[in-house]
């Protein structure tokens, strides 16, 4: 997949917008939200916290962050797809919190944030699909306030062998089918699964984080590994 049909890719999300949630749950089993609740533990550990989701999609690692961790008092969801916030907004009203979350149309390459704004930065799932990765995570790294953190949610593969081949035999072959079937868009699942196969994780994400300035940086495998946590400190 090369890089400039990534920079596009918020166009195919558009498309797929109206069964984006039900996809979600229906190909991961319910995993993908058991994930999203890990992740509202890697913040950090300070009240009043304003956070901001980049990818955000329809919202939901966003709700799950403020649902999930006192903390969260406020924050924001960027995205390039503006059918997924339009799915994401009534979520918002429905929990009453319209006030003090928001989702908005942006960019991961040029967020739409002073520096040092955010106790935290969060993206689930959409830095594979940012043109330019590292350019990507210097972006969340800038809008950070000093000692924030930025955290991401990314699909990994297991170590296991045998897990491995379970795995990709699902994403190659059953996913794509699947995802296709129900969203009307063959090509979105196909593309899944190959920038995920193709994606740097583990160490070589690490790397990535140390190099755009993160430091503390650690990693957290999920579920056999098949999704990892990855955080860095500003």
């Amino acid at each position: 997949m090369q890089n400039h049909s990534r920079k596009e890719v918020w166009k195919m999300f558009d498309r797929i917008a109206h069964r984006y949630d039900l996809l979600n749950r229906l190909l991961s089993f319910g995993q993908d939200v058991i994930w999203r609740k890990r992740v509202a533990k890697h913040l950090p550990d300070r009240r009043e916290l304003h956070v901001l989701d980049v990818a955000t999609g329809t919202g939901d690692l966003l709700i799950t962050l403020f649902e999930q961790n006192p903390n969260v008092q406020s924050g924001v969801g960027i995205d390039m797809a503006e059918k997924m916030l339009e799915f994401g907004r009534p979520k918002l009203e429905k929990r009453g919190v319209v006030d003090r979350f928001s989702l908005q149309t942006g960019n991961a390459m040029d967020i739409p944030f002073a520096e040092n704004v955010f106790d935290a930065a969060t993206i689930s799932f959409g830095i594979r699909n940012v043109a330019n990765v590292l350019g990507g995570l210097q972006e969340m790294r800038r809008v950070l306030k000093n000692n924030g953190r930025a955290i991401v949610l990314e699909f990994s593969l297991p170590k296991n062998k045998l897990m491995r081949h379970l795995y990709l035999f699902y994403f190659r072959h059953i996913l794509p089918r699947l995802g296709g079937l129900i969203s009307g868009d063959s090509f979105a699942y196909r593309y899944l699964n190959e920038t995920v196969e193709t994606f740097p994780y583990g160490e070589a994400f690490c790397d990535l984080m140390r190099r755009a300035g993160f430091q503390n940086v650690q990693m957290t495998p999920l579920t056999f590994g098949i999704a990892t946590i990855y955080q860095g400190d500003k």
